[in-house]
């Protein structure tokens, strides 16, 4: 039992166990990224033979992220670092306990004629000028005397040593944070019209609908363009309401999200609200214009002859045609006319001569003796919204920061030990400077500070 203990606890604090979950989950972000996912997948998947797409639904490859397979990737990767912390945290704790004293022996052998300052200090002013500079410059420090010389220790950036751990941490903080967006978060889209308000949001796959506790309205979608007519931007004024009562307003655009309650909404999209308001003008012959703003739905009567007039339909672009209203016409006799008014008939008329006579459907006169003219469509915009509910996002914050400390205190502020020997050379006091540390660069410059601290001090 303790065998099998032993090989499982080996197996999972392998190296080559993390260089292998790392290149399989790298090859699987590469599925993910040449294989289309989610919705897009649908027109992939047909375009392939049914036993290959049936194979890719099984393995989860149309939805990496979302895939048993990325799961367990995550959950051996998450073990794996567990298992190597916990190896090696004893050492780490052994080497921060690690007492001063005795100095590691051969540590003042062979060192280099820089670490050696010699001083005509007697050395009893040179040890009280001495200890307290390094107070001064490091803190607590530690003194030891022994076969004639007087050893001061300090340590340096001793949390340096568990910087891994941070780091390690930091990966098992992420992956937390990615498996708890992934399943219980939620994203999804919805349409709001000016002036709408509505707290059902479509899920991104289509498939249910996701009810907010609170509303959302649009109180105003602005839409800024070109001379080309271009989208230069758009913004979308919101309103967010709870029992009825404003709880958040805000202005929306690209790039910059609104959060409210756990939800981040995003501008994703616009577009021209079906409907709208049209304004026409008709007249009898070459009488009087007369002028209506009407609404799908909306009916007005003609003032001669008892008909009756009703809007069908109001198209910003119809067949590429430009703005349309289609109109159904009853006479008092009961006979319905329908046909559609144009705003750039005349226009269309001269490019297609023979319009009118093939399509009577688009002859503004259809009904006589009357001619309709369409002035304006005073158009209506939606907004599409992009909405994110990701309760992962403050364990991928958290393991963000850890990261980014323990690689700062990794690389930036390495652990150094640093000890400083005084002892007599003849008529002289001799001060030597060594250290230990995994970074000697690092602990060259700390050395060299020293030895100018000392010289700047006057003790040498």
């Amino acid at each position: 039992m303790t065998n099998i203990k032993t090989s499982l606890r080996s197996f999972f604090s392998s190296i080559r166990l993390t260089v292998v979950l790392l290149i399989v989950m790298a090859l699987l972000f590469m599925v993910g990224t040449f294989i289309p996912q989610r919705e897009s997948a649908m027109e992939f998947a047909q375009r392939l033979s049914p036993g290959i797409s049936s194979l890719f639904h099984a393995l989860g490859l149309f939805d990496v992220y979302h895939s048993p397979l990325y799961y367990v990737l995550l959950g051996l990767l998450a073990l794996n670092l567990t298992v190597c912390s916990l190896n090696r945290l004893p050492g780490s704790w052994k080497l921060y306990r690690t007492p001063h004293f005795p100095v590691p022996e051969g540590l003042f052998s062979k060192l280099p004629p820089n670490r050696v300052l010699l001083t005509e200090q007697n050395r009893e002013a040179c040890l009280s000028s001495l200890e307290s500079l390094l107070k001064a410059s490091y803190g607590a420090i530690e003194k030891d005397v022994k076969g004639g010389h007087v050893f001061f220790s300090i340590r340096k950036a001793g949390l340096s040593l568990f910087s891994v751990y941070g780091v390690h941490l930091s990966i098992l903080f992420m992956i937390a944070g990615s498996v708890i967006g992934s399943v219980f978060g939620f994203e999804g889209y919805v349409n709001i019209g000016e002036g709408e308000t509505t707290n059902l949001i479509d899920s991104r796959n289509g498939r249910d609908i996701h009810r907010l506790d609170f509303s959302v309205r649009c109180d105003k979608f602005t839409l800024e363009t070109y001379a080309n007519g271009m989208p230069k931007t758009y913004r979308s004024d919101l309103t967010f309401l709870k029992d009825g009562q404003p709880i958040r307003q805000g202005a929306l655009m690209v790039n910059h999200p609104i959060h409210v309650n756990g939800y981040r909404f995003y501008q994703s999209s616009f577009g021209s609200a079906p409907g709208g308001r049209a304004v026409l003008n008709y007249s009898k012959g070459k009488g009087q214009e007369e002028k209506v703003a009407v609404s799908v739905g909306d009916r007005f009567d003609l003032k001669e002859g008892g008909a009756h007039v009703e809007i069908l339909r109001i198209e910003g672009n119809l067949m590429k045609f430009g703005p349309g209203v289609k109109l159904d016409i009853a006479s008092p006799q009961g006979r319905h006319i329908q046909f559609w008014v144009l705003q750039h008939i005349d226009e269309i008329a001269e490019m297609y001569p023979e319009l009118l006579t093939q399509f009577p459907l688009f002859d503004p006169a259809l009904f006589k003796p009357y001619r309709f003219f369409l002035k304006e469509i005073e158009q209506q915009y939606y907004t599409g919204l992009q909405v994110v509910r990701d309760p992962g996002v403050p364990l991928v914050a958290l393991g963000a920061f850890l990261m980014v400390t323990g690689l700062i205190l990794r690389h930036f502020m390495p652990h150094r030990r640093i000890w400083v020997r005084v002892d007599a050379a003849g008529r002289q006091t001799r001060i030597s400077l060594a250290g230990r540390s995994r970074h000697m660069a690092a602990l060259d410059r700390e050395l060299d500070l020293l030895g100018r601290r000392i010289q700047e001090k006057g003790i040498v």
